[in-house]
């Protein structure tokens, strides 16, 4: 047994008053009182996350994640290609073309918040099992709808089942140390780009052989992938923390430290979130007083992002039409060179994505959104000159990158904004305010672009231009800042 320090003490005393030492107390009892005067250890689940760091147990997150993302990217990018291959089918004005759209994004919009609800108060991991499952559902539904007004209802139910979509961003960032957190995120939007490239070639591959019926069903083959995993999805430890279940947070640590090889560790977690259990997935604690500004800002953020972004995708398609010399009354499927130059653009989210992990490191979050938006106002600006094919594909390039890694940006700043107990509905919430916007955007990309390019564009450069000077109002800068896990000012 290690000896005491009652021991040395004692020793120390009788060496130098050369007097006998006093009888001393049993072994287990100095012992024992030595042990209750030294201070609890404890620690958080912010703390141990740091400490345990970047492993294999992100890696395979990043995977299972990122599978969510790419059926979700699939499940947009099929919209742009919907709407002129019904105009064919089924002879459809661009007004119901927009509506296929739209239908999607207003189911999206209803269930952002319901699923951000669902998420706060039964986990991220069960919301996310619903969700892939639902999805996949509906999605395949759709592909055999018999008329136009089944698929709008079905596509619709697609749309309440991928409002769930981003809380695996929730449930991502919540196990990710604060060093590597923004890049992370950013990173994430990689499995986005690709779906969006893997939706356009398999368009390729069967729209003029198959058709579009056979490729809405062979788009839910990652919906699928994601259902039957998600049962190996972790629940997020601050969840638990929140929930007051201390022992399954405990649980999920020992996990990650195990995943990544690195000692646990020792003393007792502490739950800080006990006080604000009566806050969760309330909507209403996002506007009091010291969150109001904040998520109001968010808001219009995120709807001017949604609005740009599908805009520019809904856009894309039509501007590479009307070059190849198509009118409003034609059925023209799109071509072999309209599916190459979708692809192109769809690349461009790549070098946005990196770009954007550069600088938003460097330069912080608001201003990196807010520099975006305007580079963006610039791009669009330069859409109007789009007699050639070249230049509108290398602007379409360029602001399809700047867009993509603004969208991730706000995808990096509102989890960090926001406590563990507001966290799945605040984003729940700006996704659900994000479709407002993109249920818009069809009427602007595909009916008032038809009219006039230079009206709609005009409108994309001022609404992005707005939103830069709400990205710089934001009250906190969230680079370096960790995640908050108490809730307070909430009643």
């Amino acid at each position: 047994m290690r000896r005491a320090k009652g021991y040395q003490d004692l020793d120390e005393n009788a060496a130098d008053t050369r007097m006998p030492a006093p009888p001393m107390p049993p072994p287990q009892e100095i012992e024992m009182a030595s042990v209750s005067v030294v201070p609890d250890d404890t620690f958080t689940v912010t703390q141990a996350v740091n400490a345990l760091g970047f492993g294999w147990f992100q890696v395979k997150l990043s995977l299972y994640t990122g599978l969510c993302w790419m059926a979700d990217s699939m499940e947009m990018t099929i919209l742009s290609i919907l709407s002129p291959a019904l105009h064919c089918e089924w002879n459809i004005s661009k007004y119901q073309q927009a509506l296929t759209t739209t239908v999607v994004f207003m189911g999206m919009m209803l269930s952002s918040t319901f699923w951000g609800n669902i998420s706060d108060r039964y986990g991220r991991k069960t919301a996310l099992s619903m969700c892939g499952v639902l999805l996949f559902y509906y999605g395949l539904l759709s592909a055999v709808a018999p008329n136009f007004l089944w698929l709008l209802f079905l596509r619709g139910l697609v749309g309440f089942a991928i409002g769930c979509v981003p809380q695996s961003v929730t449930l991502y960032a919540e196990f990710l140390p604060t060093k590597q957190r923004a890049k992370c995120v950013v990173l994430l939007d990689c499995f986005w780009a690709l779906g969006a490239c893997l939706e356009v070639a398999l368009a390729l591959v069967v729209m003029p052989t198959l058709g579009v019926h056979w490729l809405l069903a062979l788009s839910t083959v990652p919906l699928l992938i994601f259902a039957i995993i998600c049962p190996w999805l972790p629940e997020s430890a601050r969840f638990h923390v929140a929930s007051g279940e201390p022992d399954k947070a405990l649980a999920t640590l020992e996990k990650v430290a195990h995943d990544n090889g690195r000692p646990m560790l020792l003393g007792r977690l502490v739950c800080d979130d006990s006080a604000g259990l009566g806050a969760r997935g309330r909507l209403r604690h996002l506007l009091t007083p010291h969150l109001r500004a904040t998520s109001l800002l968010l808001w219009f953020i995120w709807m001017s992002c949604a609005f740009c972004y599908y805009g520019l995708v809904l856009m894309a398609t039509e501007l590479f039409a009307a070059a190849g010399g198509a009118c409003a009354a034609d059925c023209r499927p799109l071509r072999t060179t309209d599916y190459m130059d979708l692809l192109w653009t769809t690349l461009a989210e790549f070098p946005g994505i990196f770009a954007t992990i550069f600088v938003i490191e460097k330069f912080g979050r608001k201003r990196t959104m807010a520099a975006q938006f305007v580079a963006f106002a610039a791009c669009v600006c330069a859409l109007v000159y789009d007699d050639n094919r070249m230049f509108l594909t290398c602007v379409l390039f360029l602001a399809r990158g700047i867009i993509a890694g603004l969208f991730q940006a706000a995808y990096v700043y509102t989890p960090e904004v926001y406590p563990t107990a507001l966290r799945s509905t605040a984003v729940g919430a700006c996704s659900g305010v994000a479709r407002l916007g993109a249920m818009i955007t069809p009427y602007v990309a595909q009916v008032l672009l038809k009219n006039s390019v230079l009206t709609a564009t005009a409108v994309y450069s001022i609404a992005a231009l707005l939103a830069a000077v709400a990205c710089l109002a934001l009250p906190i800068e969230t680079k370096g800042r960790e995640m908050r896990d108490t809730v307070t000012g909430t009643t």
